[in-house]
């Protein structure tokens, strides 16, 4: 009997270990929504990761048969998409942010007042910023001027920065520090004036006068700026950031953060186009981590629409004789480029108006002739004549911000006119000429949350439901589109599209849980999605 019973042992033994034995993982993520956004956007409902990839994707039974793992991760049939990727926005600049005043929402110059007041009685600064104050979104909606800000602040420089990134009020501390004075004139925007005098509003150019007097921050602020954006982008599902425009010294700080494995998010770093950033990463060439892809220039050709700092074809509608102004010169830009294409970077420019997008995008197509797969882009690609839409494709990719077209739908019409602002947001016509968009916010000029970005591309509505059917109708994205354009169409306009963008082995795990499914949640729910679990390179980083 008990020898019979070693029998039934030692068969037991054998018949295992001539069994396959299982693979071993991670993680296996099991019970879950989970959109790939492969090539044929299909569907799963496990996959396995390993070493930071992707290993196996597929469903709960035959991945559970093949690999035992480390951590199983039960999904609870939530949606899972990949990482989220922002292709336009300013990381560092939104860790800046939480540093200054904050002035987004502000529904009149009074309010930006008493916040700035507020600011200043609790931090007592020596040079006061703040960041986000609109006009468009006041009763009255005129630029403000200093006057107010000199009687608070008679003796303390001020400098507050509009949404855009493209205006600044100062202060006449401000204006004496920085050597503005009636006679001020600089190319490439506008120092406004009344009865000749500076109102303390200054539009592009003449923004850099004050820059050059502005307190610098330390290494010290730089790092906790990086580190809160994080925590912000990270919160929200993003694991790639575009950060549109970085001088070489926060890109090194990144660079070392990223190695010592203090800083988790993925960066695709544009290089701000400054003679010392230029000499140093054009002849270093591509760098290439993990974590870091520095590989293009952050170039602007024209201002913003909302500070009428946009290059128009024919005048402002709302502004007879103006047409905006160039902040990098047409030959300026020329150059650039040439020397840009004779390198393997990529050159990305900031286009607003119509007349600034026909000068970058002939610009492109001329030096881009006999480059092969050079994936420039057009950030924002706002304003775009009939003619010009043909010069998208291959070598030149829209990178586009569906925020800024609900943002701006209550005024484009005045800026623009009737017939000239169809050409304007035109994400769809922009895809069906490019076959691929990428989606951004612009953070901090806009909010972070990219689940905005789904639903203005997807509704073009404000959180009210305005207007009933979307601003300019024609021009919506289906969920798909606007999900690749988060994704996978943003990693590709990168050139990391073999890396991630998509839930498939072989890719960094980066991936999203979802409390909701956003592909069919009901359109009004969208923004109120929530990213419940976050993975970079399988690792849990919310």
């Amino acid at each position: 009997m008990i020898r019979l019973k070693w029998f039934t042992v030692l068969l037991l033994l054998g018949f295992t270990a001539c069994s396959p034995s299982r693979e071993t993982a991670d993680t296996l993520v099991i019970n879950a929504n989970v959109y790939t956004v492969d090539s044929a956007f299909s569907k799963a409902t496990a996959f396995a990761v390993k070493d930071g990839r992707f290993i196996a994707v597929g469903n709960d039974k035959e991945l559970q048969e093949r690999f035992s793992a480390g951590e199983i991760y039960d999904a609870g049939g939530k949606t899972i998409v990949p990482g989220l990727i922002d292709a336009h926005c300013h990381f560092y600049g939104l860790g800046l942010n939480q540093e200054v005043v904050d002035l987004t929402g502000t529904k009149s110059y009074e309010e930006v007042l008493e916040r700035v007041k507020a600011f200043q009685q609790e931090r007592n600064s020596d040079f006061i910023r703040g960041r986000g104050w609109d006009q468009n979104d006041w009763e009255v909606k005129e630029f403000p001027t200093s006057r107010e800000l000199d009687e608070l602040f008679p003796d303390t420089p001020v400098a507050l920065e509009r949404v855009d990134g493209h205006a600044y009020l100062v202060n006449s501390a401000a204006m004496k520090m920085a050597g503005i004075g009636p006679d001020t004139e600089v190319p490439g925007g506008e120092v406004v004036k009344e009865s000749g005098k500076p109102t303390g509003v200054l539009v592009d150019g003449p923004m850099a006068l004050v820059d050059a007097v502005m307190p610098k921050p330390d290494k010290e602020t730089i790092v906790r700026a990086l580190k809160a954006a994080e925590k912000i982008s990270f919160d929200y599902g993003l694991t790639t950031v575009n950060d549109a425009g970085l001088d070489r010294s926060v890109i090194e700080i990144i660079d070392s953060l990223q190695q010592a494995g203090e800083l988790r998010m993925r960066v695709y770093a544009m290089v701000s186009n400054k003679p010392e950033n230029l000499d140093h990463f054009l002849e270093q060439g591509i760098l290439k981590t993990d974590l870091l892809n520095v590989r293009s220039v952050k170039v602007y050709g024209d201002g913003a629409l909302g500070s009428r700092g946009a290059v128009l074809k024919a005048p402002y509608s709302d502004k007879p004789g103006h047409f905006g102004a160039m902040v990098t010169p047409v030959a300026d830009i020329r150059a650039l480029a040439k020397r840009i294409a004779a390198t393997e970077y990529q050159m990305n420019t900031h286009a607003i108006g119509d007349s600034a997008n026909a000068v970058i995008l002939e610009t492109y197509a001329e030096v881009l002739a006999e480059k092969e797969d050079p994936r420039w882009k057009i950030e924002h690609a706002q304003v775009i004549a009939p003619g010009d839409f043909d010069y998208f494709g291959e070598k030149i990719i829209p990178s586009v911000q569906p925020t800024h077209a609900t943002s701006d739908m209550y005024w484009a019409e005045d800026r623009l006119g009737a017939e000239r602002v169809k050409g304007a947001y035109a994400f769809k016509d922009l895809l069906q000429q490019s076959g691929l968009l990428a989606l951004g916010t612009d953070f901090p000029v806009e909010q972070v949350n990219p689940f905005l970005t789904f639903y203005a591309a997807v509704t073009r509505q404000d959180l009210e439901e305005y207007p009933e059917g979307g601003f300019m109708p024609s021009q919506l994205l289906e969920r798909e589109a606007a999900l690749k354009g988060m994704t996978i169409w943003a990693a590709y306009s990168n050139f990391e599209e073999d890396e991630k963008g998509s839930i498939e082995a072989g890719k960094f795990a980066d991936f999203v849980v979802l409390d909701k499914n956003i592909m069919e949640v009901p359109g009004k729910e969208i923004p109120k999605l929530k990213a419940v679990k976050v993975s970079v390179g399988g690792e849990w980083v919310k």
